[in-house]
């Protein structure tokens, strides 16, 4: 199965990595290795758009990063906004031809949908993806991969109507609604909430630190430190969304929820969860420890 819609006979798609926000920049930095490794290692090419933060250094910040992972050959694609995204001949287009890997920074979201949306730009992110580019995003750079993105909405663990606005996103990624920063912002409402309008998608909600790399042939898998929320609502019996009164909490009947933590797996096509491949070694509780005779705290 392919995750996204653009793949030509004889082409691979390139693994997507969809980040909830806030990865580690300094210690391990578990994800943003992982995608460095994944676009050729020392020998990627790596091309970042920072469209989407209202921070003018935020592309260079992650220069930096990428570097101290020895990624030789890195720009910083400069596109302030939709007049940059038209211009003809642009370099941007040249960089991203000869890149391994495209990062998408966080801000907002609908800062690089309503620059890119319909560019040459953007046509040749799908068009690189399909033939091998490796794309990851964080923040919302993640919720840009998804057709049917959610462009803003407010938090809060109940679904209620009109909490969440959806905007078309890049469509890397069409069969998935993406959010992040999933559980510090509380966010699950605004993902029900979504899936309320339209269930087939399949709702992933990824805490920050936490990524899903998602394969060519629809398998994801979680790395980082937290958890992915994973909504499977096409088995969805009865919602009220369509009469509910703005701001009225929804009901939802049928909605199906795993959680994965790092390592667990999820099977896109078939929509199953599935266990991690090497079992965690476990790690002694230290309150354990120090009783020394296993009874509970």
């Amino acid at each position: 199965m392919s995750t996204n819609g653009y793949q030509a006979p004889g082409q691979r798609p390139g693994l997507l990595i969809a980040i909830g926000g806030a990865e580690d920049k300094t210690r391990e930095r578990k994800i943003l290795r992982r995608f460095v490794e994944a676009a050729g290692g020392a020998k990627a090419k790596i091309a970042i758009l920072a469209t989407a933060s209202a921070l003018p250094d935020t592309g260079e910040k992650y220069r930096e990063v990428f570097a101290a992972l020895e990624v030789a050959e890195i720009v910083v694609l400069n596109v302030p906004d939709r007049a940059a995204a038209l211009e003809v001949g642009s370099p941007v287009l040249e960089a991203l031809e000869g890149a391994t890997g495209f990062f998408m920074t966080g801000g907002g979201q609908l800062r690089v949908t309503s620059a890119l949306g319909g560019t040459p730009i953007a046509a040749s992110i799908r068009r690189r993806h399909a033939a091998g580019m490796v794309i990851a995003g964080t923040s919302a750079g993640a919720s840009l991969l998804s057709e049917h993105m959610i462009a803003f909405g407010e938090g809060g663990g109940t679904p209620r109507q009109r909490q969440v606005q959806m905007a078309k996103g890049l469509g890397l990624a069409p069969g998935l609604i993406i959010d992040q920063h999933f559980r510090r912002r509380d966010r699950l409402g605004r993902l029900l909430t979504a899936l309320s309008y339209n269930p087939d998608p399949i709702g992933l909600g990824i805490d920050e630190d936490t990524a899903a790399l998602i394969e060519p042939d629809g398998m994801l898998t979680v790395l980082g430190s937290g958890t992915v929320t994973i909504v499977e609502g096409a088995g969805l019996t009865y919602t009220d969304t369509h009469h509910a009164l703005p701001g009225k909490p929804l009901t939802l009947l049928g909605l199906r929820l795993d959680i994965l933590s790092d390592g667990a797996r999820y099977d896109l096509s078939t929509r199953r969860g599935l266990p991690p491949l090497v079992a965690p070694v476990p790690v002694p509780d230290p309150e354990e420890v120090a009783y020394g005779d296993g009874r509970e705290a």
